[in-house]
């Protein structure tokens, strides 16, 4: 994604792409669905908790360890394999995407060099930071052409410039930008894909769009499959419009269905049974 050129606004450009506005609208009655039930004026805070939950188990499996919910929540050891690590490092990611909602508006490549510190948890010296001339990328699940770390810098300094600018983009259409833009440069040198969904959840709470956080698209994602995920991400890459207008609405779909999967959490738990 490039801005060179382009209007004041072009994150508001892309809401006017065909099918683009009857996504959001279509994502955001499903957000309202959650936040109208009965059960969040009285237990918002556990729906966000298994949501967390939830999310990262979704996001996990977009990255190679797919478990069931019932797993994650059994485990207390992340370390023992390469899944694990995995499922550890989405864990710790959801846990911390909430405590970064102030730095985001202000200093997004800081949120993201912190993002990247905390899922790969280890003190090595390209950990934190976007990666340089001939370093590799551990991220095997996306095959795209990878950009040079000269290009990576300069879309990240464009990336960060249009978040701090702000504009009337509807959040769904930043969030998606964010997460595409991200995935389609892999800037560290391991779990991007896992920082990428972490990135677009911090989007979506902090626009005010899911301030509670209880509508994981991370859920939705992994509901669509990988291949489908992918497939959408080559349509974010290419640039066309028709390309990003069915990426925003994957990304709008994934959404709606983590509102989905809370809204059941909600009616299991006004039965009482979860």
């Amino acid at each position: 994604m490039s801005t060179t050129g382009a209007s004041a606004d072009p994150l508001a450009a892309l809401g006017s792409l065909p099918g683009v506005a009857e996504s959001v609208e279509t994502m955001r009655k499903a957000v309202d669905r959650v936040y109208g039930h009965r059960v969040m004026r009285r237990r918002s805070t556990e729906i966000t908790s298994e949501a967390a939950l939830r999310g990262a188990r979704g996001s996990a499996a977009l990255s190679g360890a797919d478990w069931a919910l019932e797993e994650v929540r059994r485990r207390t050891d992340f370390s023992a394999d390469d899944e694990s690590r995995v499922m550890g490092a989405a864990l710790r990611l959801s846990a911390e995407a909430g405590q970064l909602l102030s730095i985001w508006r202000q200093s997004p490549l800081r949120v993201l060099a912190r993002l990247h510190l905390v899922a790969a948890a280890t003190g090595d010296d390209q950990v934190g930071r976007p990666r340089q001339a001939g370093e590799a990328v551990d991220e095997p699940l996306i095959e795209l052409p990878l950009p040079g770390a000269a290009e990576v810098a300069g879309r990240l300094e464009g990336l960060s410039e249009l978040i701090i600018a702000g504009g009337s983009a509807p959040a769904l259409v930043t969030a998606s930008v964010v997460h595409g833009e991200l995935l389609a440069l892999r800037p560290f040198t391991s779990h991007n894909g896992l920082v990428a969904r972490a990135a677009e959840r911090i989007v979506l709470i902090g626009s005010g769009l899911d301030p509670k956080s209880v509508c994981p698209a991370e859920v939705g994602h992994a509901e669509l499959g990988r291949a489908a995920y992918l497939a959408a991400l080559e349509g974010y890459v290419s640039g066309t419009p028709d390309g990003m207008a069915a990426w925003i609405a994957h990304c709008g779909r994934a959404v709606e269905l983590g509102a989905r999967e809370s809204t059941a959490v909600c009616e299991a738990l006004q039965r009482g049974a979860a």
